[in-house]
């Protein structure tokens, strides 16, 4: 049996892999969407399925007003004793070479929750890892950024004690890790195998130079001896490979004794060499070699789409259906929202049985109060579809189907109002703040109220339809470049990955609401015939 690459397809970057007896968890950056924290479960290492989010309140995580591809990045995902950990950073900003974010850590003794509020470690740098000594000793880890103008921003990587009596930092901080040639160095996870110390990190930047490297120590504190090979994985020497961006990866082993790291990675769509779908997370078979050293276990230092399955028997778990009916008094776990949690204020699932009401807010732009709900897109290729209840008075209320990478960069399909020819449908595109209305002239809507909208995708080409009875399409706007909602076509928001969703605006400030029958999310289609 074969793993197949990523086994997390779409933004789920970052990964922390761990296992707790027979079950396997991975947790990823969310940074600007809520709830923080994705984890997923598994027993095979072949089949995923994504489990509650950790950080669900805003006492936990605020995220309100946070720059693109700010709040939650890198969580560590660990476990001792009967207890489960989670330490996170929420970058608030990093404007003029400063650096403004804090590291938090919370417990619990399920890992579906509820988790505890947190408590404040450190805001000296990001991407911190809790390691649990054999000793009974815990040690917060962490990049150091030094905001000094002149001198490298990766200061190093940081070690402290933690004490979970007091829930706080305690003792001296030490940098015990420089980093070799390859710079940027981060994402530290600290393992012990064979009485030795070892440090693995992310170096090189997260974007297609990155790489993983291992140092180690006999000692706690150092010093730390890096791999003599240099990096032990890395895309960086190959543009071919159809995984890119190797990197910032964890490591676990089976109950059977087979080690397995997960990691980071992309899949460019070429010639333009961007990523929409993210940075992803991808699976690699590795082994301890003669001298003590990581190696991937067919050689090399190249990630693989295919990596053998470890000697376990497969756990599929039920897919998830393609179509919500919003007939649950709960939203999917899938969904996600911008900066702010789920509140009956701008959005119910009860107020009108069967539909989802989201109630306007403020515009595609807001870093604040969005009424917006979306998840993630996952394949190159594929289909969102909805049925839209909604009635406009003013040009300044919308409502309908937007793709979106960030504040800056999206393509919405919606209704509004036009004061010469009423309720209308209408394309507004954002380019890096560049905000346009492709339609030569808005569409009038002369059926009702009631419409259905879908955006089709293939790979770099999504285009708009619409349809009164979900019998007969009508294509809406010219083709558009899906590929400019990524990492390397955007210039604020740099880490996380396209989106398609549901939203409201009402920029009068009434809360006009919408009122949405469903939304279907279908990776077997793509573009609209």
């Amino acid at each position: 049996m074969l793993i197949e690459n990523p086994i997390l397809p779409g933004f789920h970057p970052d990964p922390s892999l761990m296992r707790v007896d027979d079950g396997f968890y991975v947790a990823s950056s969310t940074f600007e969407w809520f709830p923080g924290v994705q984890v997923h479960h598994s027993r095979d290492l072949v089949n995923w399925r994504l489990l509650p989010h950790p950080l669900t309140r805003r006492s936990q995580l605020d995220l309100a007003g946070n720059a693109p591809s700010k709040g939650v990045w890198a969580p560590c995902l660990s476990y001792c004793e009967g207890i489960f950990y989670l330490v996170y950073t929420n970058v608030r900003s990093m404007q003029s070479g400063f650096f403004d974010g804090h590291n938090y850590l919370v417990t619990a003794s399920d890992i579906t929750g509820p988790w505890s509020e947190p408590a404040a470690l450190n805001s000296s740098g990001f991407d911190p890892s809790l390691f649990h000594d054999d000793d009974g000793r815990k040690w917060l880890l962490n990049m150091l950024w030094d905001h000094r103008p002149g001198r490298p921003k990766f200061g190093g990587i940081v070690l402290q004690e933690y004490s979970a009596d007091r829930r706080r930092l305690v003792g001296e901080a030490r940098v015990i890790f420089k980093g070799t040639e390859l710079g940027a160095t981060e994402g530290p996870h600290l393992y012990k195998h064979d009485g030795m110390y070892y440090l693995m990190v992310a170096e090189g930047g997260t974007g297609y130079g990155h790489a993983v490297t291992v140092a180690r120590s006999r000692e706690l504190t150092g010093p730390y001896e890096p791999d003599p090979d240099g990096p032990m994985l890395t895309s960086r020497n190959n543009p071919d490979l159809p995984l890119q961006k190797a990197g910032h990866a964890s490591l676990t082993d089976t109950p059977g004794g087979e080690w397995y790291l997960a990691h980071l990675t992309g899949r460019p769509i070429m010639p333009q060499r961007r990523c929409p779908l993210g940075r992803e997370t991808a699976i690699q078979k590795v082994k301890w070699d003669e001298k003590g050293w990581l190696r991937l276990e067919n050689g090399g230092r190249e990630p693989r789409l295919q990596v053998q399955a470890p000697q376990l028997p497969l756990h599929p778990f039920p897919p998830l259906p393609a179509r919500d009916d919003f007939d649950k008094p709960e939203l999917p776990t899938h969904f996600s929202t911008l900066r702010v949690p789920v509140d009956e204020n701008w959005l119910s699932l009860t107020e009108r049985p069967g539909y989802l009401r989201l109630r306007g807010r403020e515009s595609l732009s807001s870093a604040f109060h969005q009424s917006l709900v979306a998840r993630r897109v996952q394949a190159f290729r594929f289909r969102a579809t909805t049925c839209m209840d909604f009635a406009p008075l003013n040009a300044r209320q919308t409502a309908g189907l937007v793709c979106l990478y960030d504040t800056e960069n999206w393509f919405y399909l919606n209704v509004t109002h036009d004061e010469k020819i009423g309720v209308c449908l209408v394309i507004l595109r954002c380019n890096n703040g560049a905000c346009d209305a492709p339609l030569q002239a808005p569409e009038p809507l002369t059926t009702g109220r009631s419409v259905r909208l879908r955006a089709g995708v293939d790979r770099c080409t999504l285009r708009f339809s619409f349809s009164p009875d979900g019998k007969n399409w009508d294509i809406i706007g010219p083709p558009f470049d899906f590929s400019t909602l990524s990492d390397e076509a955007c210039r604020t928001g740099v880490f996380t990955g396209a989106f398609v969703g549901l939203c409201a605006q009402d920029l009068l400030g009434d809360r006009l609401h919408a009122d949405f029958d469903f939304f279907e999310y279908d990776d077997n289609n793509g573009l609209p015939r």
